[in-house]
């Protein structure tokens, strides 16, 4: 997509790390940036009033100028819309090739705070969600904190759902930065095996990893043909995916992991690799739809 790259902005030091991200994640992509900020308040409200109004357009006025003397070449623009966040952003998503918003971190064992905005955008967005960590004093060492760059990129593939959408923005990604691209299956035995003997479990995971290493190793081939630059790599990992994901994430510069449709009775839902991308992996964490 031509799209432009969307970030949330409300001030806060999360979305502020957000718009330094998409702001370079724009410029390497060659696509303008929009800065949105949703004001929802109503005039009865203190948040609602002329001069809160006023303050907020201000405060984005200065981000805008902001980005735009630090990275000359970068096309942005800025809006304040009077509308609730999660129905302003979701639209965006429809139009936008990418959505970015910040994220907290509390420290390395609670993991990161993402807010109910956020995770309703995550589950109906149409296009990728980026989250981006904020450094905190409980977590200094966050990366996507403004500046942090580096690191290879991460996709967690399900090799039982079909992913091309997830795997063609990860190697566009890969291919963007001139960085290595890691895929990662998560593996484990199948339901019930706690009752079989050791040797019947022992024979049925050596068959069951080749499938699935077989699997795998033709993902990897046809995707580096289609991207012959990338220097990609495949690891079959035995254990919960969700864990394999968060592990291989420590050197990472950008993680990726899809989100099929989920139909719950209260709408679209995380998936738990996704859900556990996005609380526990301390560099940015793409979030990408996929049928």
């Amino acid at each position: 997509m031509n799209g432009p790259v969307v970030v949330g902005f409300d001030g806060s030091p999360e979305s502020l790390a957000a718009t330094d991200w998409a702001a370079r994640e724009a410029l390497s992509r060659r696509l303008p940036l929009e800065l949105l900020q949703a004001w929802p308040w109503p005039k009865t409200d203190v948040l609602g009033t002329d001069e809160a109004i006023s303050w907020s357009r201000r405060r984005l006025a200065d981000r805008e100028a902001a980005l735009r003397a630090e990275l000359p070449g970068l096309d942005v623009t800025s809006a304040h819309v009077p509308r609730d966040p999660v129905e302003v952003l979701e639209s965006a998503g429809r139009t936008a090739t990418l959505l970015v918003l910040g994220s907290r971190g509390l420290g390395t064992v609670h993991g990161f705070l993402v807010g109910s905005v956020s995770h309703q955008v995550l589950r109906r967005a149409a296009c990728p969600v980026v989250l981006v960590r904020a450094a905190t004093e409980e977590a200094p060492g966050t990366k996507g904190a403004p500046g942090a760059e580096g690191g290879d990129v991460v996709v967690g593939v399900d090799l039982r759902h079909p992913c091309d959408e997830l795997l063609a923005f990860a190697f566009e990604t890969a291919r963007l930065r001139s960085a290595p691209l890691r895929i990662v299956h998560g593996w484990e035995p199948p339901i019930g095996s706690e009752y079989m003997t050791t040797t019947a479990v022992d024979g049925t995971a050596r068959d069951l990893s080749a499938v699935d290493g077989d699997l795998l190793n033709a993902l990897l081939t046809e995707w580096r043909s289609r991207f012959p630059t990338v220097a990609a790599t495949a690891a079959l990992v035995h254990g919960a995916p969700a864990d394999a994901l968060v592990d291989a994430s420590a050197t990472a510069g950008l993680v990726a992991v899809g989100r099929h449709p989920r139909r719950w009775p209260l709408g679209t839902h995380l998936g738990p690799v996704a859900h556990a991308a996005v609380h526990h992996i301390g560099c940015p964490v793409a979030v990408v739809p996929h049928d």
